[in-house]
């Protein structure tokens, strides 16, 4: 962090009260974003350090892949997706503190319960079982998804934050990802052009799916780093949610997707299928417009879009960004793009896959 960068941070931190907080680096994820975990006087808080701009190297001739995918570049979409969810009474951190210019938020601190290391340890941390929490998962999707998709959201300076939808800038940027990165970096060979043509031709073919149903508001990461149980609280309050910024308009099954088959920990098909069922029977009675039928196609025709986007940003990671790490997800992420191919929907999919991916994988 530069020596400028260390003086803005000091300054917004006298402005908001917190000069004399410890401060002490908190891990972070895989993006450019930077926290701090504070303490003053025995008061927690996070400090988010997010300067503007893309997320990755932009190359040259092309747009960033945040811009094409509709990844946040500043902290305004935070915010004001934030007190959306707040608003439902859904538990984002409270902001205490914001410089929007200097991208600088005081967070409310959610704790240290991360769902991913509670479910490394099989239960929560008063000895509640892991059912509980993914059934209060569950439970927070069907709050989000219980009120019709926002167009814009205020911000808080004035300005509004129009909410994207997953249209097919971010599909196609999507899709490429497995063969921009997996292809040359794991199977060492880059995708031909007749390829590209034919997979892409297939997503064609199932984008009714991905668009089926009645449009909601889906936070895209919902998966247990970016969970905190707090079972303290109640209802679907009781899940901490954090790096929402990238939040979109779509498929209510990207949510629930993302979370019964997270990359990071493994769910058991057993755990899957009886969350899955318990999504289905009250969505059935919560959610208007909901058609189980389609809503399972929509499950594994995004499960699998996932898991193929994933498949390529592993060895993104590894290759681009030196973060060799993600790869041991991999198997586990092949193993859920398997389930969602079992889905009769995907039969050609699953068998161009079949052909150029699965039987070149070890």
């Amino acid at each position: 962090m530069s020596s400028s960068r260390e003086e803005t941070i000091r300054a917004f931190l006298a402005s908001a009260g917190w000069s004399a907080a410890l401060r002490r680096p908190l891990a972070g994820d895989a993006s450019t974003r930077r926290y701090e975990r504070l303490d003053l006087n025995g008061h927690p808080a996070v400090l988010m350090d997010w300067p503007c701009g893309p997320d990755a190297p932009v190359v040259p001739g092309r747009a960033a892949y945040s811009r094409i995918a509709h990844l946040a570049e500043d902290c305004r979409p935070f915010v004001a997706i934030g007190e959306h969810l707040r608003r439902l009474g859904l538990a984002a951190p409270e902001i205490y503190a914001a410089d929007l210019d200097n991208g600088l938020l005081l967070l409310e601190d959610l704790g240290d319960h991360v769902y991913g290391a509670l479910i490394e340890r099989g239960s929560g941390p008063s000895g509640e079982e892991l059912d509980e929490l993914y059934r209060a998962g569950i439970e927070t999707l069907l709050r989000l998804q219980s009120v019709p998709a926002p167009a814009a959201l205020p911000v808080g300076d004035g300005s509004e934050h129009a909410m994207p939808h997953f249209d097919d800038s971010v599909y196609r940027a999507e899709l490429d990802v497995i063969l921009d990165w997996y292809f040359p970096v794991v199977l060492q060979g880059e995708a031909s052009p007749a390829m590209r043509e034919d997979y892409h031709a297939l997503w064609t073919s199932l984008r009714s799916l991905v668009d089926a149903g009645v449009p909601t508001l889906f936070l895209r990461d919902y998966h247990s780093p970016n969970m905190l149980w707090l079972g303290e609280r109640q209802g679907s309050a009781r899940v901490g949610l954090i790096d929402y910024q990238d939040a979109l308009i779509g498929n209510r099954a990207y949510d629930v997707v993302s979370f019964l088959q997270d990359a990071r920990r493994d769910v058991p098909p057993e755990r899957e299928r009886a969350m899955l069922a318990l999504y289905i029977d009250r969505a059935k009675s919560e959610l208007a417009g909901f058609d189980e039928e389609q809503f399972r196609a929509s499950y594994a025709t995004l499960g699998a879009e996932r898991a193929l986007r994933l498949i390529g940003l592993w060895p993104r990671l590894l290759k681009r960004d030196g973060k060799p790490q993600y790869m041991a997800h991999m198997p586990r992420t092949m193993d859920y793009l398997r389930r969602n191919l079992a889905h009769p929907a995907l039969g050609d999919l699953s068998a161009w896959l079949d052909a150029h991916v699965l039987s070149r994988t070890s």
